[in-house]
């Protein structure tokens, strides 16, 4: 089954606007990932220099967390990875589609919007759920206490 879409020059307009905003929001977001990474570098590096015995006290309550902290940060920005980097390919696709009046590729660039709207999604689904088991648990402990 063929369907012929065409566009009026306001769509057009409106869709080469978003693949302009896209591409910066991509660009600042690979950026990010960037400092992520750096971050926990840095961290991990700070953490492994930490004394197993501060002074004043038996033992650093930070010892515990040494490669915790780091290997968090690492899978934040793997995390983070994912819908940013189809945000960036629909920005790129989408270009690309509206300078060369190629309709494929605009359908594969509106392909990984969808990605990309898909994975935040998930990851919205994913950090309500745990406030929630978050809340339940905080209300189990107090009660438990009670």
């Amino acid at each position: 089954m063929e369907n012929n879409l065409s566009l009026n020059d306001q769509a057009v307009a409106a869709l080469r606007e978003s693949a302009k905003w896209s591409l910066f929001l991509s660009i600042v977001g690979f950026i990010g990932i960037g400092f992520l990474l750096i971050a926990a570098a840095i961290v991990g590096f700070a953490m492994s220099r930490l004394e197993d015995v501060s002074p004043g006290f038996s033992s650093n309550p930070f010892i515990t967390m040494k490669g915790f902290v780091s290997v968090i940060y690492v899978v934040i920005a793997i995390l983070y990875f994912f819908p940013i980097y189809y945000l960036y390919k629909y920005a790129s696709g989408a270009k690309n589609a509206l300078q060369t009046y190629n309709s494929e590729q605009l359908s594969d660039a509106l392909v990984n919007l969808k990605s990309h709207h898909k994975s935040l999604g998930i990851t919205v689904i994913v950090i309500i759920s745990l406030y929630i088991f978050m809340f339940v648990g905080v209300l189990i402990a107090v009660s438990s206490f009670a």
